[in-house]
C-alpha cells in the first residue's frame, strides 16, 4: 500500500510525459518565428510607411537647424551688447553650416511637372523652395554673426530679426512641401478666402446709348445699265 503513491505518481508522469511528446512538434510548429506564416507576417509592410517616413525625415530636418540656430539667437541676444567672442562665433558658424549643408543634401527633387507646361512654369515647378528657405537662413545667420563680432548693437537686432525670419520661412517651407498632413487642432485660424459675392461691379450709366450712335449712311443704288 505505501507504494500506491509512489506508483500512481510515476503513472502520471508518464503519461503526461507522452501527452507532450506527441503535442511539442504541433506546438513548435506554431510558434516557429522560421514558419512561411509568421515570416510573412514580419515581412508585412506598414501601409503608407515610404510616405510616412518622409515626413518624418522631414521633421527631423527640421529640428537639425532649428536648435543649433536658436542656440545662437539665444546666446547673442543674452550677451552685453549683442557681442560674442571670435571663438563662439565660429563654433555656433560651424554648427549651422553644418546642419543646413545636411538638410540640403535630403531636399527631394521635384518630379511634379505637368507634361504640358511651358519652360517657365517647368522652371518655377523646380524651384527648390526649401533650399532657397535654407540658403536665406544661411546668409541671414553671417549677417548676424558679423553684427555680433563686431560688437554693432543695431545691426545686431537688425540681423537676429532676419533669423528669426528665416527661421520661419523654412519652417512654412517644410511644412507646405513635404506632404505633411493639414494641422486638424481646434482653433487655429483659417486662411482667408476671397468673396466671391457682393463684388463691385462696373456701372452702365457711363456707357454710350445704342441712340446716340452714328447711324451708318445708306448706299446709294447702283445704275440700271451697270447691272445689265
Amino acid at each position: 500500500m505505501p507504494h500506491q503513491p509512489v506508483r500512481r505518481i510515476a503513472t502520471t508522469a508518464l503519461c503526461a510525459t507522452f501527452l507532450l511528446g506527441t503535442a511539442a512538434p504541433a506546438i513548435a510548429a506554431g510558434s516557429d518565428p522560421g514558419s512561411s506564416s509568421s515570416v510573412e507576417a514580419l515581412r508585412a509592410p506598414v501601409p503608407g510607411a515610404d510616405a510616412l517616413l518622409g515626413q518624418v525625415g522631414a521633421l527631423g530636418s527640421m529640428s537639425s537647424v532649428v536648435t543649433p540656430v536658436t542656440d545662437l539667437l539665444t546666446e547673442v541676444l543674452k550677451a552685453d551688447d549683442g557681442k560674442l567672442s571670435a571663438e563662439a562665433a565660429q563654433k555656433h558658424a560651424d554648427a549651422i553650416k553644418a546642419a543646413i549643408d545636411t538638410a540640403k543634401a535630403t531636399v527631394p527633387a521635384t518630379t511634379t511637372t505637368p507634361k504640358s507646361a511651358s519652360p517657365d512654369d517647368a522652371k518655377a515647378a523646380r524651384k527648390d523652395v526649401k533650399g532657397d528657405a535654407l540658403t536665406a537662413l544661411q546668409t541671414a545667420v553671417d549677417a548676424l554673426l558679423k553684427a555680433s563680432t563686431a560688437g554693432d548693437v543695431a545691426g545686431v537686432a537688425t540681423a537676429a530679426t532676419g533669423v528669426v525670419t528665416g527661421l520661419v520661412n523654412l519652417l512654412a517651407a517644410t511644412l507646405l512641401g513635404a506632404g505633411l498632413p493639414a494641422p486638424t487642432l481646434p482653433g487655429l485660424p483659417k486662411l482667408p478666402t476671397l468673396p466671391s459675392t457682393g463684388l463691385p461691379l462696373p456701372s452702365t450709366a457711363s456707357l454710350p446709348s445704342t441712340s446716340t450712335l452714328p447711324k451708318t449712311p445708306v448706299l446709294p443704288q447702283a445704275p440700271a445699265a451697270l447691272l445689265n
